[in-house]
């Protein structure tokens, strides 16, 4: 776990993204280095009692304090403009890990049920078998939000723009609900990472990331990360990753830092890549609903404009008929990889209902919004008018 060491107002988002974090070795090195090693040797049995009792500050043990591993905490808690992050072995470890630090068998969870699906399956039947109940509701409508509160309640769930639907929730909003009734309120922002949106400013107590997605940026590394204040983050989900040791690789924690060096250029192209396909899809005659927040029939298009500096890179559409129609699509695409990941250059496109939400019921399908003829596509880097003529190639089958 680190705490950033760089000011957010004294130099500009792209120059953090390249700065932040790296003190130099001895070795005078100009590229951050890779410690692969799991312990560290002291001067003294005096030093390592220190250490471990946290009097002295300085690394104990790979598990919770690795050199690589604090460059890329340091520098995504400045870029989110956070005090403290914990780097995660994986966004879903990120998730886990605030659970177990802020919830107790007996709390509740309100959570957005337009999440990821291995989400809806971690609190419904992981922490649930440790009651802790959850209740979802629309993303959108505050008024159900704040009837599911009960008494109960210790923290309010959400990915804002939504997977798969990019819906977008009013996060001041939720803030000061949640706040109201002395809730924490924590943002997944997978989808626009801080170089589009962030979520603290907002009044957001926690960040979530998926560090596989646009932080790494390439599909290289699995990783995740908790952004958020010195006290929930820096003492209370660092002291989940210490014992239960869900831990980001020196190597995983020194690609997911490379790529946040360049996450504000390729965070413009994608959304740009991702604003033409999506008007295009829109005038298609195959196509029954296009959901991109870049679109003005978005029914957040406005919200977003105001939270988030762009649209990001995904765009999800229904074709026009069902599964078959929408599995002759995805299969009559030619550069367009046929995968579940997203935020990599390589334009990926899925079928929900089959492959991220494959696992939900019928019903949670349905009440998220997950239908048999609705496919998503994460706009990757290459020419647009390549990937055009890919989507083209699929909707005239």
């Amino acid at each position: 776990m680190s705490e950033n060491t760089m000011s957010d107002n004294e130099f500009n988002f792209d120059t953090l993204a390249i700065r932040t974090g790296h003190q130099r070795t001895p070795e005078s090195e100009h590229g951050e280095p890779i410690f692969p090693t799991s312990s560290f040797v002291f001067n003294s049995a005096a030093e390592a009692a220190a250490r471990f009792s946290g009097e002295q500050p300085g690394n104990i043990y790979a598990r919770f304090t690795n050199p690589t591993v604090r460059i890329f905490e340091q520098r995504l808690a400045v870029l989110e403009g956070g005090e403290s992050c914990v780097a995660t072995a994986s966004g879903m470890a990120a998730i886990m890990a605030v659970c177990l630090a802020v919830l107790k068998s007996g709390d509740h969870i309100v959570s957005s049920r337009s999440i990821f699906g291995t989400t809806t399956i971690l609190f419904d039947r992981y922490m649930g078998k440790f009651g802790v109940d959850t209740t979802f509701v629309d993303l959108t409508d505050l008024t159900v939000w704040e009837q599911a509160i009960q008494k109960n309640t210790k923290l309010l769930f959400l990915e804002t723009p939504s997977n798969p639907l990019t819906e977008v929730a009013d996060i001041a909003a939720l803030a000061e609900l949640a706040h109201a009734h002395d809730c924490l309120l924590v943002v997944d922002n997978c989808f626009c990472t801080p170089a589009l949106q962030q979520p603290l400013k907002w009044g957001a107590d926690i960040i979530i990331h998926s560090a596989t997605k646009y932080l790494d940026g390439q599909g290289r590394i699995v990783g995740g990360a908790v952004v958020g204040n010195k006290e929930t983050v820096g003492t209370d989900v660092l002291g989940v990753l210490r014992t239960t040791g869900p831990t980001m690789s020196p190597f995983n924690a020194w690609i997911a830092l490379k790529g946040l060096e360049t996450l504000s250029l390729r965070m413009k192209a994608h959304s740009s890549n991702a604003s033409q396909l999506a008007h295009m899809l829109d005038q298609h005659a195959s196509i029954e609903k296009v959901f991109f927040s870049g679109l003005s029939s978005h029914p957040q298009y406005e919200l977003a404009k105001r939270q988030q500096k762009d649209s990001g890179g995904i765009v999800s559409f229904r074709v026009k008929g069902g599964k078959e129609e929408a599995w002759k699509l995805i299969d009559q695409t030619r550069i367009l990889s046929i995968t579940a990941n997203l935020g990599d250059t390589k334009t990926t496109i899925t079928h929900p209902a089959s492959t991220t939400h494959g696992r939900l019921t019928d019903e949670q399908k349905a009440s998220a919004g997950i239908t048999d003829n609705l496919i998503r596509i994460a706009v990757g880097l290459e020419d647009i008018e390549d990937i055009m003529t890919d989507v083209s190639r699929g909707l005239e089958s």
